[in-house]
This record gives structure tokens, sequence and C-alpha cells, in this order.
């Protein structure tokens, strides 16, 4: 399995950060993409990828909650880690609504200047949507044939949500948020309308540890090493096998990503 989507850049991770990529290992995650949220975070998710080689890459971007944070000075930042060859994807960027950080029309025009700096650079986009749709979509349709790849990581959204974000030719990220019984249930009649190789897996770590293991980690800090939690829920929920999943979603992942 590839996790696509792990905040290991976090400090909760600074401790053990070691331990926690041996766990993945253990685990079968064979790779992993450290997302960048922050100037910070993508300086530091690049780090952490040229100390771990062919094992870990990152993002470069501003997730929408510190959009009122965006300069030009942290664009050009981006702009220059992007260069690197770890440096697999612009984002996180994108919208949302449901926090509200950050004033809405300066999350939009934070997401246009991501969208702009993709086109540039001819790089994937690695987007951020919660209860921002169909803003997100709008603004995104707008400049489709100029972008390469697509995805919506952490999709939490409803059926015509998905179905727009499909149309528009992106590829789906699935998060812990399918193990929570409280507020993930509605994706589960959904992920088998995915078409699996437009599917991909991810932990969100430290955030949204599945509610579906047994003997919870005492920190409940989530990690890598829990993304066959996630794969057993989609493959249960799209009537595939486990295997099936993760053979399809890592070779998405790294046709996605330009992984070796």
């Amino acid at each position: 399995m590839i996790d696509i989507g792990a905040n290991l850049a976090h400090n909760s991770f600074d401790k053990d950060f070691n331990a926690v990529l041996q766990r993945a290992k253990d685990a079968a995650i064979e790779q992993i993409l450290v997302t960048g949220s922050s100037e910070d975070s993508s300086e530091k998710a690049l780090a952490l990828a040229r100390r771990h080689q062919g094992y870990l890459f990152a993002t470069a971007g501003m997730h929408p909650h510190h959009a009122s944070d965006l300069t030009p000075t942290a664009m050009s930042s981006f702009r220059h880690l992007a260069a690197a060859p770890e440096v697999k994807a612009i984002g996180e960027t994108g919208l949302d609504f449901f926090r509200d950080f950050s004033p809405r029309d300066v999350q939009e025009k934070a997401f246009e200047l991501h969208i702009e700096l993709a086109i540039d650079l001819a790089m994937p986009l690695f987007l951020h949507e919660r209860d921002a749709y169909p803003r997100l979509y709008e603004i995104l349709k707008d400049y489709r044939d100029d972008l390469s790849n697509i995805v919506v990581h952490c999709f939490t959204g409803e059926k015509k949500a998905l179905f727009a974000y499909l149309d528009l030719d992106c590829h789906i990220g699935v998060t812990g948020w399918i193990c929570d019984e409280r507020r993930g249930t509605h994706l589960l009649p959904l992920v088998g309308s995915i078409p699996l190789n437009r599917l991909m897996l991810e932990t969100d770590s430290p955030y949204l540890l599945p509610r579906t293991i047994q003997d919870k980690p005492k920190k409940h800090r989530n990690e890598p090493c829990y993304l066959g939690y996630v794969c057993s829920a989609v493959a249960e929920a799209s009537d595939q096998t486990t295997a099936a999943v993760a053979a399809q979603t890592a070779e998405n992942a790294k046709d996605f990503f330009d992984l070796p």
C-alpha cells in the first residue's frame, strides 16, 4: 500500500519518527507522501523526504485554514521547494468552509494562486475540500484543461460532489473517515462508485485514527501503519478483495505522483 497523505511533519511524530516509519514498513506501507500544509511544514516535509530517499516524498503548499498567512514570499518558497525531485505535488490547498479559519474570499484567492503554480510547473494538485462544494468545483473546472493530475484528498462529501469531481477527471483520496460510524457511513455506499483506477488511500496522520481498530493506541494518534484499516473498509464496501484494492491504489499512486 501507499499512503498518499500523512502529516509526518507534525510535531507529534518528532520523538519517535524512526519507530513510526518502521511500523509503517512492517505494515506493508511501500511509500508515503508527507503533506505540506504551511511554509514550515512543507520545508520539513522535503527535509524528511531527503532523509528517507525513495520511501518518503513530499507536497508543498498552504492549507486553506492558513490562507490568511499566504504571502508572495511563501508562494516563492513553494515554487523553490517544488523544484526538488522529492516534491511530487502542489498542496495541500483548496477550500474549507466548515471551519472558516480564513475568510472565504482569501481562501479562494490562495487556492487560485496554488492552481496557477501547479499549471506553471506542470505538477499534480493535492486538494482539501470540506463543506466547500460546489464552490471549489466551480473554481477548479475553469482551470481543468490546463492542469495535470488532481486528487481530492480526504474526501468526505456527498454523492453529487463525488460525481462532479470524477467528471473533472479527479482522483479521490479516502481516509479513516470511512471507518467512523458516527460521520462516515455515507461513504460506504459511495466508494463502489469510484472507479478503482481513480482511487487512492491515505491516513491523514496524526488525524482520523480509524475507529475500527480494536486495540487503540494509547496516544490516539493515527499513523501510516493503520492504512490497512482504510483499505479493508474500502474493500468491503466496494465488494473487492483487500489485496485488489491495495495493489490498484498503490499502482494509481505511483502513476499519479510519478513515484519510483
